[in-house]
């Protein structure tokens, strides 16, 4: 993976965990109530409201969104390495609990709470394929 596209890859995590940690720390009702947006809700349906654990997870988004910021400036590959695990141990349990759970939800949601939390895993697994120089050896990411 070249240094462009890892860069690429880490601003949309950063992207997402700014945008999701953002709103349920500061507004964790309107969160809850009212994630993704656009008339769907995919929190609320899931179980009651918990300003606590809503807010625990806004602010565990924010800290992976901290860490994948550094990762893009430094763009060292160890670094790159570690937020990419930190990402999986985030999403695949939480793509696996909902893959489980798709029972209050119908239509376009069935498909996209799925498809959304699996986009953050394939982010994060591209993430961990090395770059490669012409001869198809390994190399360390470069600054780009």
């Amino acid at each position: 993976m070249t240094a462009r596209a890892t860069r690429v890859v880490l601003a949309l995590l950063a992207l997402s965990g700014a945008v999701i940690g953002a709103w349920a720390t500061f507004a964790p009702r309107a969160f809850y109530d009212h994630f993704p947006g656009g008339g769907h809700t995919w929190v609320a349906p899931d179980g009651p409201y918990n300003e606590h654990l809503v807010r625990d997870v806004g602010q565990l988004n924010l800290a992976l969104t901290v860490v994948t910021l550094f990762a893009l400036v430094v763009l060292s590959r160890q670094l790159v390495l570690a937020t990419a695990s930190a990402w999986l141990v985030y999403g695949v349990p939480h793509l696996v609990y909902h893959l489980r759970h798709l029972g209050p939800f119908s239509g376009s949601d069935v498909v996209s709470i799925p498809a959304s939390l699996a986009l953050g895993v394939a982010g994060a697994l591209l993430l961990l394929v090395p770059a490669r120089s012409g001869a198809g050896a390994a190399r360390p990411l470069e600054r780009a």
